[in-house]
């Protein structure tokens, strides 16, 4: 088939009629479609989240750099940076990377908060072509900035891009077979990768920010690409395609005999579906929020202060590292669930907050003697964020109705946003206090 734009169209105005059965298509149409799919939604995962991604690995730029005369940014490569104390033994700024982390994160937080209010009754083509404008409007809005005010302005709009996109096409995976949860999640673990990835190599080549941000509108543009021209048109299908091993497991969310329906039925779901579908979702959204919580804090709360002065790296350098090798780690466990699934999840939840528990204690008693020891550790926290991230994505499809999968993965896409808005805001006054009596 063509374009998508006239599926998403049926999806969002004629869910409530049922259409005629369709007839298979052979096997070879089939194969091909399955391919488009993984491909589309790959992209989706990698265009979505990409200028989220780069704001963060920006974020110490940002924040530090000090507009000299005839500078046409105020990120620099490598800047200089100004400390809020000077007695502070951790190189800080006058201001956290976790208002950068509140900018990125705190639009997309209402976003998701009120989208299961009413952001069904939208069709999907608007909000998609919404979030490409808008994610490509935050790399112009930063690179053309004259200050940090407006920096964070554009920080707002790939927010809104990210926010948006996210909860938008966790819905739409609803109408498509559940492998392609796995591949979106490997795209926006890829997104993690290359977007501090490139940020951290153009910068490092000596590449202005204002030309490393501008080479990425691209990126836009291919999240468009994807959705109207890659995606085809989802039809009568399982949802499950996993066979009949994954049908035997499955542990409902709620406890329903309703026959299973279309996904995009959900629109239609009353006040109290809603409301119990979303209280089964807690056993998931839950050790996810803590997740988040823990890796985000240790990101845009610590990251700065794990300053080691005896490597050839400077501040600036370091942090961009630091969250290169974070997002790899990310990428890895994003892209396995073929090869590895968890049902407790609970216990990722556990094993980042000991994570938290212990590089908080470095930063205060700075025991760790090598900054590699740092490297290895931030590795292993991105690798449990990606796992809880895939693999709670997965347990819920696997274990909602498809009359209500649309409303659970876009209400679920939450847990994450919720976790890291908690961990900017606390991390703000623990960023002041150790630079002020350290």
């Amino acid at each position: 088939m063509g374009g998508c734009a006239g599926s998403r169209r049926r999806l969002s105005d004629s869910e409530g009629e049922e259409a005629d059965p369709a007839p298979r298509p052979p096997p070879q149409d089939r194969q091909g479609a399955h391919w488009k799919n993984a491909v589309g939604f790959w992209l989706l995962g990698l265009c979505n989240n990409f200028s989220y991604v780069v704001m963060l690995s920006a974020a110490h730029d940002i924040l530090s750099h000090q507009r000299a005369p005839g500078n046409q940014s105020h990120v620099d490569p490598d800047p200089t940076p100004t400390s809020h104390n000077s007695s502070s033994r951790f190189d800080c700024n006058s201001v956290s990377t976790a208002a950068v982390l509140l900018a990125d994160i705190l639009p997309t937080l209402v976003i998701k908060l009120l989208a299961p209010l009413g952001l069904h009754l939208l069709p999907y083509s608007p909000r998609v072509l919404t979030s490409g404008i808008c994610a490509a409007g935050s790399f112009i809005l930063v690179a053309f900035s004259h200050s940090v005010g407006i920096s964070l302005c554009g920080v707002v709009l790939a927010s809104i891009s990210s926010g948006l996109g996210e909860v938008t096409f966790l819905a739409l995976t609803a109408f498509y077979p559940r492998a392609v949860i796995s591949w979106w999640s490997s795209g926006t673990g890829g997104a993690g990768l290359l977007g501090a990835l490139s940020y951290l190599g153009l910068t490092q080549a000596g590449l202005s920010p204002q030309h490393t941000l501008l080479s990425m509108l691209g990126i836009p543009a291919l999240l468009l690409a994807s959705y109207f021209l890659l995606l085809t048109s989802p039809g009568p299908q399982d949802p499950g395609g996993e066979g009949e091993a994954d049908t035997a497991a499955r542990q409902p969310l709620i406890n329903s005999e309703a026959s299973e329906s279309k996904p995009g039925s959900s629109s239609h779901l009353s006040l109290q579906e809603r409301w119990t579908v979303f209280k089964g979702l807690l056993r998931y959204i839950v050790p996810l929020v803590l997740v988040y919580f823990a890796e985000y804090f240790i990101n845009q709360g610590l990251f700065e202060l794990l300053f080691f002065r005896n490597t050839f790296l400077s501040h600036a350098q370091q942090y961009r590292w630091y969250q290169m090798l974070y997002q790899a780690g990310v990428f890895a466990s994003r892209s396995s669930l073929r090869c590895c699934r968890i049902r407790h999840t609970w216990a990722l939840a556990l094993l980042q907050c000991l994570n938290l528990a212990f590089l908080l204690a470095d930063v205060w008693l700075s025991f760790l003697p090598s900054i590699y020891l740092v490297f290895l550790i931030i590795l292993y926290e991105g690798l449990l964020g990606g796992a809880a991230y895939v693999n709670t994505f997965h347990n819920i499809a696997l274990e909602t109705s498809s009359e209500h999968r649309e409303f659970a993965m876009a209400t679920a896409c939450i847990s994450d946003t919720l976790g890291i808005s908690l961990s900017g805001l606390l991390a703000l006054p623990l960023h002041d206090f150790l630079c002020q009596f350290s």
